[in-house]
Order: C-alpha cells, then structure tokens, then sequence
C-alpha cells in the first residue's frame, strides 16, 4: 500500500474530520484497558502508571495498544539511563587508545529521545500532534477530586 498511512476514525472524529469525507463506520473499535507488561524496567513501568492514567482519560489508549505504550515506556526508561551516564561520564571519554570519543551513551540516548518522540507523536503526547486533537473528558471518568465533585460521581 502506498501514500500515507490512513488516519484511525476516532482521531478524525476528534480532530473535527477537516476533510469532511466519510469516516469508515467498519472500523473496529477495540475496549478495554493494557495491562502493565512484566518485562518493563522499574522506571519503564513509572512512565507506565503516569502516562497511562492520562492517555485513559482522554480516551486515546485501549487495550490492543499495550506493545505501543510498552515500547514508548521502555524507550523512556532507557533514554533516562543514558542521560545519567552521560552527566556522570561526560559528553566525552576516552577511547581505549587514549583518544578523546563522543560518550556512546550519547548515541543511545539520542536515539532512545528519537523512538520516544515517535510514540509520543502516535499517542497525541507532543504539542504539534495535541494541537490537533479536540478531546471532551467524559463525566464518568472525571480527572480529578473537584471534576468528581463537579460531575456528582463523589
């Protein structure tokens, strides 16, 4: 298949459908919320907690998108890593020869921020690709103490 990748309908839906075709009605639409994957780091699983109850409440994560969200995390949790080692190395080391290097985990990292800004993208969590969205928070799931006294769910 060749152009670009087609829009899923409910980020059309959201995003206001500007091109005003038809929105593929087919479509499934899965439910259900990810587990935490058991492989993921200490900190992988930090960013899972924190970004997940967020992505829950704007409706944007569903069960079937556990790998993505698992894969955005462990990215995450590995760009950390190689940014301690980079501020406690340095930008740059010594080879084994005695040459001054660029520090590999600077590589890493970059690379690590590269992946993380490519889930972020697909999850809506930059600001360019959040602009685009128009998300309601619905009334059962209130994001907070007061919307949950606002909404009467408390």
């Amino acid at each position: 298949m060749q152009g670009r990748r087609p829009k899923p309908t409910a980020l059309k839906v959201i995003e206001g459908n500007a091109g005003k075709r038809r929105l593929n009605e087919n479509e499934p639409k899965p439910t259900g919320i990810p587990t935490c994957p058991g492989h993921l780091s200490k900190e992988a699983r930090k960013e899972w907690k924190r970004i997940s109850k967020e992505l829950l409440t704007c409706g944007l994560l569903t069960s079937v998108d556990r790998a993505a969200l698992a894969g955005y995390c462990q990215a995450y949790a590995r760009w950390v890593e190689a940014e301690e080692k980079v501020a406690h190395l340095g930008h740059v080391v010594k080879s084994p020869s005695g040459y001054p290097v660029q520090n590999p985990y600077l590589s890493i990292a970059n690379t690590c921020l590269d992946q993380i800004r490519k889930f972020a993208t697909e999850f809506g969590l930059t600001p360019a690709s959040r602009s685009r969205l128009q998300v309601t928070v619905s009334p059962d799931l209130p994001a907070d103490e007061t919307e949950a006294l606002l909404y009467g769910t408390k």
